[in-house]
């Protein structure tokens, strides 16, 4: 467990709570958090989804991994030790949007179930949805829409998950999408449908 830095810091209580922010909005705040190897169709789906609940009015967002790393994150690697520290800022980060009661979308590859446990742990029992998008890495090399994979058999890059580092496949996630079998279309409607089941939105 990491230690803080910081001392004598109090938690702040806000008057206006999440359930006040969730009756405005009409519907919960949640988590949805995409993973699986690059290229398996995370960021396509989180959009596709974020589009459908948009057109139903939904408060959303999406978290891309490589658009945080851009800025938040932009001073961390890709070794394990960097990963694990990039998964736990973005657990954190989640946490505050979905208390702020905005359904917010993650799409990074986080490779560590222990990683993605940490992420779930923060949250209320019932609002982290991890979302497995399954995809054959033979799939994933096809696609390849980075040219990363191509660069990583070239030795061009360290520590790529699926090739020279490892993922670790969910046990129990709450959906589990066939990316390579199912159009992004149905996928998202297979998401849609979970939420509602739920209670994340309204009937």
């Amino acid at each position: 467990m990491e230690q803080k830095k910081s001392s004598n810091v109090v938690w702040h209580q806000p008057t206006i709570t999440k359930k006040d922010r969730e009756r405005l909005f009409s519907h919960r705040g949640a988590v949805l958090w995409f993973t699986g190897l690059s290229g398996s169709g995370k960021s396509t789906v989180a959009h596709e989804v974020e589009n459908k609940l948009h057109g139903l009015g939904c408060h959303t967002y999406v978290l891309d991994g490589d658009n945080v790393r851009h800025g938040l994150n932009a001073d961390l690697g890709f070794s394990a030790d960097d990963r694990q520290e990039n998964i736990r800022r973005l657990a954190e980060l989640v946490k505050l949007f979905a208390d702020a009661g905005v359904i917010v979308l993650s799409a990074f590859i986080s490779p560590y179930r222990a990683d993605r446990e940490r992420a779930r742990n923060l949250l209320p029992e019932g609002d982290f949805f991890e979302i497995y998008c399954r995809c054959g890495i033979e799939t994933c090399e096809e696609r390849d829409p980075k040219g990363l994979y191509k660069k990583a058999r070239a030795g061009e890059i360290a520590d790529f998950t699926g090739i020279s580092a490892p993922y670790e496949e969910p046990d129990m996630p709450e959906i589990v999408i066939d990316t390579d079998r199912y159009p992004v279309e149905d996928c998202a409607d297979q998401i849609i449908a979970r939420l509602k089941d739920a209670g994340v939105l309204k009937p």
